[in-house]
């Protein structure tokens, strides 16, 4: 079995090969525009099954290559370059998966269907594994009123920095975009917009108690509304959210900035930066983790409805940490690991269905949230009848 992961050296890339090598893949194929590929995966996986592919020349061609020589694929590669990954696949029938929101390439579906190339998308931590607790709740229900899902990367109390009480464990820059994402939540029934230059300063803003951390802050980031629309059981739905996580005093810091127009997009009068690219160049550099410190991935998602005419709520609780001996972040892992097992499961055609999938559909939960266990990420889920 030979597996390509694209952006093979960025921070989730090195905990998918790291996995796909453990997991006795023959072959990882490690797709990547940076020179020191050995340096970098050094300590991480057994480098005589990874083989290093710079691409040169046109990036379609040059996927294109690679691609039509592996069983699957896993896109890790900046969002620009999605589109380029997925028309490469589709040309090449090989199956993939890609961490990054369907949504942008909605237009490629029927391509991918005639071409009979399964296409997984929204594979990662938040969108991912949420979703596939959201397949798995969705049998537990007959209908379910009420879903809200938290997710957040955070510093471990010990590792937290005033004023912010935040280090980067993802690209910060898309940290600062996606504050700048409007959301979509349902309230009492209806569709609620949420602008993001409300999203820091709006009724929605809540706290949420996480047992071992104490209280985090929730605010609203995401279309709640897309993904129960795939769910049967939610056709009665009265609330959802979906909520980032952050220490307490996150907006308060946000909030303003944003009214003065920090994270605005808009290039400077005479410059070639926008005040968020300014900021991210600024204050990412500030928000390292040591490397003793460890990065938490927090993860809540609540269901509420009826089974056999009884209230229930059902909550699943999640939280990966870091891991000091090979320094992966734990939001490396959420993120690298979720999309190895599904390229695996593509690879050996336990999943065949073509077109654009999505973890919530297309992703058996058994068989997925085994192999998350086998690699020491295990959901803690909990059941309160009213």
């Amino acid at each position: 079995m030979r597996i390509a992961v694209l952006g093979g050296l960025g921070l989730q890339g090195r905990a998918a090969i790291a996995d796909l090598v453990a997991s006795g893949v023959e072959e990882v194929v490690c797709v990547d525009t940076a020179p020191d590929g050995a340096a970098r995966l050094a300590g991480l996986a057994d480098l005589a099954r990874v083989r290093f592919m710079v691409p040169e020349g046109a990036i379609g061609p040059a996927l294109a290559n690679v691609l039509a020589d592996v069983d699957a694929v896993i896109d890790l590669l900046p969002q620009p370059l999605m589109r380029e990954a997925i028309q490469a696949a589709i040309a090449t029938r090989t199956p993939l998966v890609t961490t990054n929101y369907g949504k942008a390439i909605a237009d490629l579906a029927p391509a991918a269907e005639q071409a009979g190339v399964s296409i997984m998308t929204e594979c990662g931590l938040d969108p991912g594994i949420d979703l596939v607790l959201y397949a798995r709740a969705a049998r537990q229900f007959d209908s379910i009123t009420a879903i809200d899902s938290y997710c957040g990367g955070i510093p471990e109390p010990k590792a937290m920095a005033k004023p912010l009480c935040y280090k980067v464990s993802w690209n910060f820059d898309m940290v600062l975009v996606s504050q700048n994402r409007d959301s979509v939540m349902i309230e009492d029934g209806e569709r609620v917009e949420v602008p993001a230059g409300r999203q820091h300063d709006n009724p929605f803003i809540h706290e949420i108690e996480v047992a071992g951390l104490g209280t985090l802050e929730a605010f609203p980031n995401g279309d709640a509304l897309h993904y129960v629309e795939m769910l049967a059981a939610a056709k009665g739905l009265r609330r959802s959210g979906r909520y980032t996580l952050r220490w307490p005093g996150w907006s308060a810091f946000w909030a303003p900035l944003k009214e003065l127009g920090f994270l605005s997009e808009d290039k400077v009068s005479g410059t070639a930066v926008s005040p968020r690219e300014f900021l991210g160049r600024l204050l990412g550099p500030q928000l390292q983790y040591g490397p003793g410190e460890k990065d938490l991935c927090v993860m809540r998602n609540v269901f509420s409805g009826l089974e056999s005419g009884r209230r229930k709520t059902v909550t699943s609780d999640l939280i990966i940490e870091r891991d000091l001996a090979s320094g992966l972040f734990g939001m490396s892992l959420g993120v690298g690991y979720p999309a190895s097992i599904v390229a695996q499961m593509l690879a050996q055609r336990a999943i065949t269905k073509p077109g654009l999938l999505n973890p919530l559909l297309d992703v058996p939960d058994g068989p997925f949230f085994d192999e998350l266990a086998r690699r020491g990420i295990t959901v803690a889920e909990t059941v309160a009848w009213d």
